[in-house]
């Protein structure tokens, strides 16, 4: 089970921490990603996170994303938001699991 937390509205150039509970499998040997779907455009890749710790990130969001992970929760830090940055963001094991959903709302 994957469930994500920490989404809500924010003004452009703040500052939102999105976290994703894991539980029901072995957290620490699967890859951890983040994927976003903004309406009418189709779910995409923010960043992912292996077991060991190498994070990859979509153009789109490099030097203003962070993904991390300790035992159980995989995080998801992000600055610098931008409107085009609204979305519902999904959390996933990278093996078929994936979280409901939160929203994130950049705007004025």
């Amino acid at each position: 089970q994957l469930v994500e937390s920490g989404g809500g509205l924010v003004q452009p150039g703040g500052s939102l921490r999105l976290s994703c509970a894991a539980s029901g499998f072995t957290f620490s040997m699967y890859a951890m990603g983040w994927y976003r779907q903004a309406p009418g455009k189709q779910r995409e890749l923010v960043a992912t996170i292996t077991s060991d710790g190498y994070a990859n990130y979509a153009d789109s969001v490099k030097g203003r994303f962070t993904i991390s992970r300790d035992t159980s929760t995989v995080y998801l830090q992000m600055n610098s938001l931008k409107p085009e940055d609204t979305a519902v963001y999904y959390c996933t094991n990278t093996v078929g699991s994936w979280g409901q959903g939160i929203q994130v709302t950049v705007s004025s």
